[in-house]
Parts: structure tokens; sequence; C-alpha cells
């Protein structure tokens, strides 16, 4: 049915807002009628990043890096008050007549429904399940990681950080072959959770060294420090983690410079400079929707809540009182409703 607001053309939605670090809420929003090359998507799931999402609902992010941290369709700015978010699943109600009916990706804050240009939505496939497509952005930053590390067949292989990212790179570096891959956590927990991505395990003390490649994705400087220490000379670090306004403190003696050991940055924003001039980041994107019809991803939907409860569960996910790797929001059938 259609809503109006004050005799104004269009829909009425509702947003998860960032208020001020720290106090989340949930306001209402006009969306105009989809024009020509727009879509109208209604929301069906949507999750929260724990790595960067759970850093901006803290106020963590240095003033020099608001304007690089932007979100795709972000409002407001950093740090606060701002809607912020980037994994969305949904399903076209209007606009584009090839699109109506379809379920897709979108790189979209929290909310009920929204109207963006057809090119930022991506079509999910049939046998991918909307709960597990919440995940595309996610493995996306793990193929951007995989084309920056140049993975080749047999390589030693190291993920330290079995965290969200950290298990979807595991996950994918598994797939080359001969490639070993371990992943590295100073929680004991996860070796369950590498159990079902199919790939080692070894808590941080006892990881496996002499590594071709490590991939860093713990957001701790310790962790920084133990990728290095298990490389082999002439090896790399892949750096996906973002620490946001806390510094870091490396010990570069030792081997760094006799063993010639290297740290290199992956980040999503851009595509990988070895892919950049021949894959767009919508081919990217598409990739990762491709890579999801794979049911190992699910382990890693680890809790959920609905959209309405968002004000009281992201503080308890910024501040670990809620674990979870990937925690899906769901919205109701009302919650379309202003």
């Amino acid at each position: 049915m259609r809503r109006t607001r004050e005799g104004v053309p269009g829909f009425m939605a509702r947003a998860f807002w960032l208020r001020e670090p720290g106090v989340g809420e949930i306001r209402p929003v006009h969306l105009h009628d989809p024009g020509r090359g727009e879509v109208r998507v209604r929301t069906l799931r949507s999750a929260v990043s724990r790595g960067t999402e759970t850093l901006v609902f803290a106020g963590r992010v240095p003033e020099s890096q608001h304007a690089a941290m932007r979100a795709p369709f972000q409002e407001g700015e950093l740090p606060g008050p701002v809607k912020y978010g980037y994994l969305s699943v949904g399903v076209v109600e209007d606009g584009e007549p090839g699109l109506l009916g379809r379920t897709v990706f979108c790189l979209h804050p929290h909310q009920t429904e929204y109207v963006v240009p057809v090119g930022a939505v991506c079509v999910v496939p049939e046998d991918v399940p909307v709960r597990r497509a919440v995940l595309a952005g996610t493995v996306e930053t793990a193929v951007n990681a995989a084309w920056d590390a140049g993975v080749l067949p047999g390589d030693r292989v190291s993920v330290v950080g079995a965290g969200m990212v950290g298990c979807c790179v595991a996950r994918l570096l598994a797939g080359v072959p001969g490639v070993q891959v371990e992943l590295v956590d100073v929680d004991p927990g996860r070796a369950t959770v590498a159990e079902e991505l199919g790939v080692g395990f070894a808590p941080s003390d006892d990881a496996a060294g002499e590594r071709d490649v490590v991939v860093h994705a713990s957001a701790t400087g310790a962790g920084l420090q133990r990728s290095l220490d298990l490389l082999a000379d002439d090896g790399t670090v892949v750096e996906l983690s973002w620490y946001g306004d806390d510094e870091v403190t490396l010990s570069l003696g030792g081997r760094f410079h006799s063993g010639r050991l290297g740290i290199r940055a992956s980040q999503v924003g851009s595509v990988a400079t070895s892919r950049r001039h021949r894959r767009s980041t919508h081919d990217r994107l598409a990739l990762a929707l491709e890579l999801l019809r794979d049911p190992a991803y699910d382990c890693l939907l680890t809790g959920e809540s609905p959209f309405e409860e968002l004000p009281d569960v992201l503080p308890r996910l910024a501040s670990g009182e809620l674990p979870a790797l990937c925690h899906g929001v769901t919205y109701g059938e009302d919650a379309c409703s202003a």
C-alpha cells in the first residue's frame, strides 16, 4: 500500500541510525518513487559486520579516515549522527522491469526499504539462501585478499584471526589445489569452525611456521606480530585488519630485514591491483555471490535479532557481550510500515 508523508508521493521506511557513539535508534525515512534506472528494494535480511561496523558504533574511526570509511549509501557524517552498514539482501518490488521479484544484495545500511540505482544491486543466485547471501560483502573482501595475496598451488598459508573475514579467506584459499591452510586464533573454540570450513586449526602459540603467505585478520597488534613470526624468508603478510584509532607496535628487528619479510595492505574499497584493469567491483561482488553456493559458509551465521532490537543489540556486539561471527538482522512482515 502506498504511503505518503505530508502529501509527498512515495513510501515511508525505517532505518537504524547511530545518533552518537554508543547510542543507536530507529528513524523514519521517506523514499521517493524509483525513477529511470532505479529500483525499490524491500529488505529481507541484513547483517552486522563485527569489525568495521562495531568500530563505527563505538566512535573509534579517526577523523582523518572519516572520508575513506564512508559506506556506499551512508547518510550523515562520522562519528554521528550517521546511517551506516553494508550487508543487505532484499527483493525488488518496483523499478527496472527485468529485476522485479528478484532477490538482490546491496551494500546498504540497515533499513526496511530503500531506493538505489540498478547498478548498486547484484542478483543473488537462486540456489543461494537469503540467510547466507548477507555474507556476500565479506566473501568479496576475501576474494580481494586472495587476489592481493597471489597464493599459488602448493603454498603453505596461515590465516591469523578466525573472525568473519578470516574464516571466509581460509575457506576460499583452501580451494586452491595443493594449498595447506591453517586457521590461527587465540580462542581454541574456533577449532570447531575451522573443521566445518575444511581447514586446519592451531592456537596462536602452536601455529606452524615457515609459511609462504600469512593473511592477518585479528585486528590486534599481537596478531600482526605473530603473523610476521610465522613467515618463511621472503614471505608476505597480507594485512586485512583495520584498527580504527588503535596504535600498533611491531618488533622489526630480528628476522624482519634478514628474512626480507613483507607486509602488504589489502582493502576492499578498491579492486586488487592485479585485477583492477580487468575486473570491476560489480564483477567481484557477483563472484562472491557465486561462491556462496558453498554451504560451508553457514557455520559463520551465529545469531540473529529483529531489526527493531538493533539499538539494544549493537552495544552488546560492540562490547563483546554478545559473541558472534556474523549476526543477522531479520525483517518482519510489518517492518516496512512507518
